[in-house]
């Protein structure tokens, strides 16, 4: 049998690490999620918003978005 490792966790751990990687961590360094090299940046938008609730990362008024340290 085959593994296959669940893409929501895949996705948020991409999510992360590449606006860590664009040291996006404040409101004026929030990077748009196509500019930090995300593959298909909008194509699990329920995954960025859970991030966004669990308040791992935050939500400019112009839809970009930086870690919460």
């Amino acid at each position: 049998m085959a593994f296959f490792p669940p893409v929501p966790l895949i996705r948020r751990v991409a999510i992360i690490r590449k606006l860590t990687n664009a040291k996006a961590f404040t409101k004026e360094t929030a990077k748009a999620l196509d500019e930090i090299g995300l593959i298909n940046p909008y194509f699990f938008p329920k995954i960025t918003e859970h991030l966004v609730k669990q308040g791992r990362i935050s939500k400019t008024e112009d839809g970009k978005y930086y870690i919460n340290r």
